[in-house]
């Protein structure tokens, strides 16, 4: 036995117990007579004390010897701190050590490992195994697993059946690009890594497996950002016999159920919002509505002023940013330079201010009169003391730039609480989606989600307009979840390969064992998939998902830690029946 106790349980009402203990050494603190040690395992830290008073001298010869991250075993009484430390449960007791047993001795290791550690970024991902040992890190993981112990039994009280699908699949064409892997015993074909187990559950549900979840590795071949991965988490879902209705009122059931454990809070009906009224109001179809900034659009005040940059543009549109009348000049700038930056792109940027004193100003009083901007500053039902920012330029482009710079401004501002949830259901998404470089429309969601019934006639007439039965859950401005109901008829889904392009070789030989599928009574079907690693992320206060990741990618989608992806060796590839010929 290497341990009786962890090191994170033992308290007063153990005084003069013997006890074993096991761990990490943290600290040491050595003050020739006596010596301290801060002992840790993943349960907490308990302070050993060896006293030459008390201690044999062989005995304080071995604790001088330990350094940070020995792997050690000590035995010894339990005894009352002087020093008492309020800050960990263990802080009214230490360990008079009797015996003391190095398991394994340690490097001094790259960073400390404390919760304000000095290791940057990469240098911690490359050492992955030593950052989990912090509490950051390891809390983040551990909060991670509760998640998922309380999503399953939600899900399993619902009458969820967890159901495992394979992870070497076909590719597809939809979507993002995929991970192939290389069939040695098929040369020349692949398998690919899938993006989600769409078909799959979809062919549970003609199965007769009626409610099915699992939480599932996914993959997608991308470039990456804080909050995305390679390699992905969803939790899964899918119901027979249902409505949308249906499926929103059992996952917003479960959100709910989520965030009550998590924080106490507790909500009622989440609001809904169509997407056509997400990108007017907020420039994208997940906003943040823990704050305000809607966006007021312009046209019809101020163009005709001989203002030629607002006469030229398709959209001029802005937001009040309230209180903010008294930014100065250099910070107005700053913020007209942020939005001129490449990954935002907007040429420039038009200000109003009502000041305090009730005078209104902007940037553009050569061609608006006090009475011009009096009827800016009522649409955008400012007050005393408000700033109003305001763009122009193409429709789509210039509400994605306002959107970028309404969430930064929440950030600036501290509205972006994380403490603060907000949810959301976005409804009515567009089924299709006409991309000009291919010439043909593309799958908003994908290729099975289907179409409002009363929107179906316009697959004929105008598919553009067609609204699909899908929806996603937002929360704090980030995507948590999104599904639709599915297509189960095989003329509809054969209508719909049509409308996107496939020939019917083409949807036969990608989607050919579906069909055949539905040719056996499938039955009325829908889903929702959660991304769980955001999920988590946002339910503990943070949007970046990396260290709620045992171990992660980084932004160029490495493994720094077993350096992957890498080359492998040409009797592997001579196996594979594969020949390199990379570019240079």
């Amino acid at each position: 036995m290497f341990r009786s106790h962890t090191n994170g349980e033992l308290s007063l009402k153990n005084l003069n117990e013997e006890v074993t203990l096991s761990g990490w050494v943290q600290t040491i603190r050595d003050k020739g007579f006596m010596i301290w040690i801060d002992l840790r395992d993943r349960y907490g830290i308990t302070q050993l004390v060896f006293d030459q008073d008390r201690s044999s001298a062989q005995l304080m010869e071995e604790a001088k010897k330990l350094g940070r991250e020995f792997v050690i075993q000590v035995t010894g009484k339990v005894i009352e701190r002087v020093s008492k430390n309020p800050n960990i449960p263990t802080g009214e007791i230490e360990i008079l050590v009797e015996k003391l047993t190095v398991l394994n001795e340690s490097l001094l290791p790259p960073f400390t490992i404390e919760d304000e550690t000095d290791g940057g970024e990469e240098l911690r991902m490359k050492y992955r195994y030593l950052d989990i040992r912090r509490n950051p890190v390891k809390e983040k993981l551990i909060f991670r697993h509760k998640m998922a112990q309380k999503v399953r039994n939600y899900l399993s009280d619902e009458g969820f059946i967890e159901v495992e699908t394979p992870v070497l699949i076909k590719s597809t064409p939809e979507g993002a690009r995929d991970f192939v892997v290389p069939s040695r015993m098929n040369p020349g074909q692949f398998y690919a890594l899938p993006q989600s187990p769409q078909t799959f559950k979809q062919l549970l549900m003609v199965g007769g497996m009626d409610k099915y979840f699992q939480i599932v590795k996914c993959f997608r071949d991308e470039d990456l950002r804080a909050d995305r991965q390679p390699e992905f988490t969803q939790i899964d879902c899918e119901m027979a016999f249902v409505e949308q209705e249906d499926i929103m009122n059992v996952f917003e059931g479960m959100t709910k159920t989520l965030i009550k454990d998590v924080t106490g809070q507790e909500f009622g009906d989440f609001p809904r919002m169509t997407f056509a009224d997400a990108m007017r109001k907020y420039g994208n179809d997940k906003p943040d509505i823990r704050f305000g900034m809607e966006f007021v659009e312009l046209n019809e005040l101020v163009k005709g002023k001989d203002f030629k940059i607002f006469d030229d543009a398709e959209l001029i549109v802005g937001i009040n940013v309230e209180g903010c009348a008294d930014y100065t000049r250099k910070q107005i700038d700053e913020l007209v330079d942020w939005v001129k930056r490449p990954q935002i792109g907007a040429s420039g940027m038009v200000w109003a201010k009502f000041q305090n004193d009730g005078v209104k100003t902007s940037s553009v009083n050569k061609f608006y009169n006090e009475e011009d901007l009096s009827r800016i500053i009522e649409k955008f039902g400012a007050k005393e003391g408000d700033l109003m920012l305001i763009l122009s330029g193409n429709e789509n482009k210039v509400r994605a730039q306002l959107s970028a710079l309404r969430m930064e401004l929440g950030n600036r501002l501290g509205l972006r609480k994380g403490n603060v949830f907000a949810p959301l259901w976005v409804i009515d998404f567009p089924l299709l989606e006409f991309d000009e470089e291919s010439g043909r429309y593309h799958a908003m969601h994908h290729p099975f989600t289907s179409p409002k019934p009363e929107d179906i006639h316009l697959l004929e007439t105008d598919p553009g307009k067609a609204r699909a039965n899908a929806y996603d859950m937002v929360l704090n401005g980030n995507e948590i979840g999104g599904g639709s109901i599915r297509i189960f008829d095989k003329d509809l889904q054969s209508k719909m390969f049509d409308l996107l392009g496939f020939t019917k070789e083409e949807a036969e030989a990608q989607f050919g064992f579906l069909m055949n599928a539905f040719k056996y009574g499938a039955p009325p079907h829908g889903g929702l998939a959660f991304g769980f690693d955001r999920l988590v992320a946002i339910l503990d206060g943070n949007e970046v998902i990396r260290d709620y990741i045992a171990f992660p990618k980084n932004n160029s989608g490495r493994d720094v830690m077993i350096d992957a992806p890498a080359s492998i060796a040409e009797a592997q590839l001579d196996e594979l029946e594969i020949q390199l010929n990379l570019k240079a």
